[in-house]
Order: C-alpha cells, then structure tokens, then sequence
C-alpha cells in the first residue's frame, strides 16, 4: 500500500529531475551547435574529451569548490549558534524567528543587487567609510583576491537562516530530560554542546551541509549579478560556464557536458562530506565514551 502511494511522487521526480538527466547525458555525447545548424550529432565522446583538456573548466571547478567549502562551513557554525539561541524560551520568540528567516525570503537577484552596491567603489559605503578613516579604497569587486571574498560574505548572509532552521527542528527532538540529566551529574553547558547537541544533531548537520553544497555548486544568479563571473573569471562557477557555452555560443552539447561534470564532481563532494560528518563524530563519541 506505502509503494503504490509513493507512485505519483517517484512520476514526478522523474518528470522534473530524471527526464532532463537523460537528456544531458544523452545531448552530452553529441554536437549541437551553430557549426552543427543546432542539430545534435554524434561525437563519440568528444565533449568529454575537449571537457577533460578545457583549462577554464577546471579553474571554475576550483573556485566553484573553494567557495562551496567556505561558504557552507561557515554557514554551519553561525546557524548552529543562531539556532541554539533561537530554541531558548522568551517572549516573541515567534517574532524573531520569523525576521530571522527574512534574508532567507528575499530573492537572490535584489539581495545580490544590495550587495553590489554595499561593495561598490566609490559609491558603497564600505569604500566611503574607508575613505573617511583616510585608509583607501580597496576595489573589492575589481579585485580577484577581493571578489570572491564579497561573494561568500553574501552567500553567507541570505543561506545561514536557512540551515538555522534545519538545525533549529535538529533542537526540537532532543529531550530536554537529557539536559537535565547532563546537568545533575556536574556537566558544563559546553560539555552538553559538546556530548549531546552536536552527537543528536549529526543528521540535521549533514542535511544542512548537503542542501548548502547542491546550492552552493549550482550558484548562478547570485555571481551573475554581483560580478558577472569577473574580474578576469575569477568568481566563474560552473553554473556559469555551462551558460555561457549554452547562451553565448550556443554550444548546447558542450554545455550539457559541463553541467555534468559539475554535477558529477558534486555526488563526490556530497560522498566526501558525509564521510567527513559520520567519521569525525564516531571519532568523538569514542574519545567521550
């Protein structure tokens, strides 16, 4: 009886995620460009072969990694602390929780907007603080040591009450008599943290990790507009490289190419994470225990 009521929902994954997977894959192994007349045509794995030898694709590789990885760790240890200070009991806890979750509801292309002028030179007020302490404009959105760096921090604003709230349901479930226990037998509030919040969190931690990481490796709308992907490329994700290929050179095949690769190296991200999350908390439940 559950498998026959869980039909309509796999039918409607396949329709929304596995149709278009099959058809990047497949499109994956043709040419289809302005070359071809946008006719798919069979290559023979030549999209594959130019994607493994394709230097830009592998620098966006890298910086698509390295922004994932800092803007997700960071998310995860800011939205544990906003979470345990949002589980605490007070009037107009409603209230707050509600306006926390407000940078989280804006659309990424407006909030991104904000942050480009935040950031902007010489008009931001960033660069006019700078200004007025006589310490100079850093062009942060003209340089590529900067950029990236401006780029997480407003990844990180509209994304931590997002995995906030996943870790603050994580709160919920945990019985308050554990606390209490914790607590007559001369336990700290760090060793609580420590030994019970963060062990019966683990799934919600990993779930928080691994929606951030699908986000986070698909980023698009907020790099396209901050930066455009520049200067000099230096914040091109894949998600903008596949549509750059598919939108200014209307090379469809190899864009679906890219898009794979990115979401192939994204299961391997995934993999690794909850092999890093599961192995680090068996390491210190036996250290604990």
């Amino acid at each position: 009886m559950i498998s026959l009521l869980l039909i309509p929902a796999s039918l409607l994954i396949f329709l929304v995620f596995g149709m278009p997977l099959i058809r990047y894959v497949w499109l994956s192994f043709h040419a289809s460009s302005v070359i071809t007349g946008l006719i798919p045509i069979p290559n023979n794995g030549g999209n594959w072969i130019r994607l493994i030898n394709d230097l830009r694709f592998w620098q966006d590789t890298i910086q698509t990694i390295r922004f994932s990885f800092v803007s997700v760790t960071i998310e995860i240890v800011l939205a544990l602390f906003i979470a345990l200070i949002l589980d605490q009991s007070c009037k107009g806890r409603g209230v707050v929780r509600s306006l926390t979750l407000l940078p989280w509801a804006l659309p990424t292309t407006i909030m991104a907007l904000g942050w480009r002028w935040i950031f902007n030179t010489p008009y931001g007020p960033i660069d006019q603080l700078l200004n007025h302490l006589n310490i100079g404009s850093l062009n942060i959105l003209s340089s590529p040591n900067l950029t990236w760096i401006a780029t997480v921090i407003a990844d990180v604003w509209k994304t931590t009450p997002f995995v906030a709230l996943i870790l603050l349901a994580g709160l919920q479930t945990i019985p308050e008599d554990l606390y209490e226990a914790f607590r007559l037998e001369g336990g700290t509030p760090i060793q609580a943290l420590t030994k019970i919040t963060i062990p019966l969190l683990k799934p919600y931690i990993f779930l928080g990790i691994l929606f951030r990481m699908a986000q986070a490796f698909g980023v698009f709308d907020l790099i396209q507009v901050m930066t455009g992907g520049g200067p000099a490329s230096s914040t091109e994700s894949i998600a903008m490289y596949a549509y750059i290929n598919a939108m200014r050179f209307l090379d469809f095949g190899y864009s679906a190419t890219v898009m794979l690769g990115g979401f192939i190296l994204l299961i391997i991200s995934s993999f690794t994470c909850f092999i890093l999350v599961y192995h680090s908390t068996n390491v210190q439940e036996k250290i604990t225990s």
